[in-house]
């Protein structure tokens, strides 16, 4: 998501518990979604449909573990670039998205143009994502990289306006 300015999205109670459960579990039937969040099923994927449309639900899938798929290595990526042009910075970030190893691209700022976060097998697949993506760029100026030893915490949640439980109470209930 950029920088540019967004519309708010007016959210209800209802819409913050359906956002709720499906965060927990986007595989959630309607039925079994509208008994959570205490609505019936018709309002409910009135609901899911309209915040779909509005672009505040994004997608829905299913979270894999790296490890248990073969990419043992995590790596956190800093990228300088020679020259910060429109252009330059779009060809860099079109590159790296088109990567599968590249979970997530961030321009950022101050510091490095970019933070890549990259799922590898090995450090012999890092190195191979180094030469396509980095050093076949004239481009890169700088690559620091990090390589996690330990993930303390790995979360897709975003936090809702208010704390409100799927079961439509509030946290501090």
């Amino acid at each position: 998501m950029s920088i540019e300015s967004v519309v708010p999205f007016e959210v209800d109670g209802v819409d913050l518990r359906i956002l709720d459960a499906l965060q927990q579990d986007a595989s959630l039937t309607n039925q079994a979604l509208a008994e959570r969040v205490h609505t019936s099923a018709a309002t409910c994927l009135r609901r899911v449909k309209r915040l779909v449309d509005s672009g505040v639900i994004e997608r829905r899938v299913a979270l894999l573990s790296p490890q248990r798929m073969g990419h043992g290595l995590t790596a956190i990526v800093e990228v300088t670039l020679d020259r910060q042009s429109a252009e330059s910075l779009a060809a860099f970030e079109a590159r790296a998205v088109a990567e599968d190893a590249v979970q997530q691209c961030h321009r950022v700022s101050p510091g490095p143009d970019f933070i890549l976060v990259v799922h590898v097998a090995d450090m012999p697949a890092y190195h191979d994502l180094v030469q396509r993506l980095l050093t076949a760029d004239a481009n890169v100026r700088n690559v620091k990289a990090f390589f996690s030893v330990h993930r303390a915490k790995f979360e897709t949640r975003v936090a809702l306006p208010r704390a409100v439980t799927a079961t439509g109470r509030s946290a501090a209930s």
